[in-house]
């Protein structure tokens, strides 16, 4: 038998070829679990929503179709007037997204307080990381009995110098408030960390130059450091507002949104709807969870727009 060997400058191109395919097809690979997993829970959820918010259902027997009159009944579409607690919700998460970005700029003060070469730094930086590896629930807690009328350390200081004790979980002027200073404090130690790496990838020769041009203080700050900055603000601004938009579990410790639902957002308008002993609407609760989503999506869309178009001028 006689054996033909194929030439090398034949087999070059499909060699060639098969490790183009390998680099490109590689990272798809290990992309592909994750895409998954998103896909399952997270993007096919989200069209449930879509969907049972066009029904009446209890999350038991047949779904009712009843097309927009969940979203007429919400918004007040039609002769119908717009739910109260539904108005109240979104006032109040309104109310959460202007306060809780105050977050940013004091973690970034706190971050640049941090980056300094000072003694005890590493002690000063465990205390002020330790807000966010606490859980959510441990924090209201500790704010429930921080606002005690009688008992509470706020009405203790307060006391200190004259003033009168205050119910700030008890009076609905002020109780949202409250709720919305203890979600601060973990997360101004989250946007903090953001600050902290950020501050380590600031270029150094870019600091020093401006230096030699006289740059300094609140100068070198805004022209210098913000700018290499950008990507670790534009994380803590989508993180703080999907954060504020979402609050639920601080308001479910602390107040169980009384008094009166003064302090309910939609998340736990959504939670009451769909889930609690006076609920089981789930059309209407999943009515409520489209309304949020297109609020954070409005959002997000807006920041990622505004990074687009920063990188595009840029180039």
């Amino acid at each position: 038998m006689t054996s033909t060997a194929v030439p090398d400058t034949e087999l070059a191109p499909s060699r060639s070829w098969y490790k183009r395919n390998e680099i490109a097809v590689t990272p798809w690979l290990f992309l592909l679990p994750a895409m998954l997993f998103f896909a399952v829970y997270v993007i096919i959820p989200i069209g449930q929503s879509f969907w049972i918010s066009f029904h009446q259902w209890d999350g038991l027997g047949e779904k009712t179709w009843v097309g927009t009159a969940n979203y007429e009944r919400l918004l007040g579409w039609g002769d119908q007037n717009m739910d109260r607690k539904f108005e109240t919700s979104f006032w109040n998460n309104l109310k959460w997204l202007v306060l809780y970005l105050l977050a940013i700029p004091a973690g970034l003060f706190i971050a640049l307080f941090l980056n300094q070469t000072v003694r005890g730094i590493r002690v000063y930086k465990s205390l002020f990381f330790f807000p966010f590896v606490i859980s959510q629930v441990v924090v209201g807690l500790v704010f429930s009995w921080f606002y005690l009328p009688r008992e509470g350390l706020l009405n203790a200081i307060l006391g200190v110098f004259g003033a009168g004790p205050v119910n700030i979980l008890g009076d609905p002027t002020l109780a949202t408030y409250g709720i919305i200073a203890a979600g601060l404090w973990p997360q101004t130690a989250y946007c903090m960390i953001l600050y902290l790496t950020g501050l380590n990838a600031v270029d150094p020769e870019q600091v020093e130059a401006a230096r030699l041009d006289g740059a300094k203080g609140w100068k070198m700050l805004w022209y210098v450091i913000l700018p290499q900055l950008k990507p670790a603000t534009f994380i803590a601004f989508v993180v703080t507002i999907i954060g504020a938009l979402r609050s639920f579990d601080l308001i479910s410790v602390m107040t169980n949104g009384g008094p009166f639902g003064s302090t309910r957002v939609l998340s736990f308008y959504m939670f009451e709807e769909s889930l609690s002993e006076f609920g089981f609407r789930m059309g209407y609760g999943a009515a409520i969870a489209v309304v949020l989503f297109f609020i954070m999506l409005g959002f997000i869309a807006y920041f990622l727009w505004s990074m687009y178009q920063d990188e595009k001028g840029a180039r």
